[in-house]
């Protein structure tokens, strides 16, 4: 069996206020695209890109925690050990980076396996550059990027799997947004119908999956539609 490559992990940019981000995807061209979309002219920082979990996960256990990564974008149908095969590790050695999945399955429970296993957003390889760009600074503020039409088709699945929760009063700006979050929109086309900064609403969203006792977008739409809340 042949030892994983080693990784390669670029010298951090000057841009000390751009999240890092880690990047694990098998293909090289692919890989190559990430690595350059994720510049600090987008407000990002690339610092690692891996072809494989192994190489992924011997970075982060060397790796000193002020250099681990805010964000990672793992693909799942990796080489060797798969992405959902290696988050539970992933996120153990880092437990503060925000994975968010990309890949180009849209099967729910491949969906589902990663959300429940701690991956806080996910995402097809045929999203457009600005979408990717915008789901890891999404990622990076606390949210839970996913597509509507990846969020809409484990809305059941997830319904299904999310466990009986407490009743929960919302206030009516917390209904409001949860309503907007159920119609799909993203977390900066909330902030421009309610007329607040995007930050406001990073912050309020954290707040609502808190007292919705959940983790992600797709789960509160779950528990939304499950119980009539809008």
């Amino acid at each position: 069996m042949t030892s994983p490559p080693a990784p390669s992990v670029p010298a951090a940019s000057d841009s000390a206020s751009a999240p890092l981000v880690w990047i694990v995807e098998d293909h090289d061209t692919l890989r190559r695209n990430l690595t350059r979309l994720c510049s600090p002219a987008r407000g990002l920082n690339c610092t690692g890109a891996f072809a494989n979990a192994e190489a992924l996960l011997l970075a982060l256990r060397q790796t000193p925690a002020a250099q681990l990564p805010a964000v990672l974008l793992m693909d799942v149908g990796l080489p060797g050990r798969s992405g959902l095969e290696a988050l539970a590790d992933v996120i153990k050695a880092a437990p503060d980076c925000r994975v968010v999945i990309l890949t180009v399955f849209e099967d729910e429970r491949k969906i589902s396996a990663a959300i429940s296993a701690g991956a806080c957003g996910y995402l097809v390889k045929t999203a457009r550059p600005e979408e990717i760009v915008e789901a890891i600074h999404e990622a990076a503020r606390g949210g839970s990027p996913m597509s509507p039409k990846t969020a809409a088709s484990v809305v059941k699945l997830l319904a299904n799997l999310t466990k009986p929760a407490t009743p929960v009063s919302l206030s009516p700006r917390e209904r409001e947004m949860l309503a907007l979050i159920v119609e799909g929109l993203t977390a900066k086309e909330i902030a421009d119908r309610l007329g607040v900064s995007i930050h406001t609403i990073d912050t309020h969203t954290r707040h609502l999956f808190k007292k919705l006792e959940v983790r992600s977008r797709a789960a509160a739409v779950a528990r939304a539609l499950r119980e009539r809340m809008v």
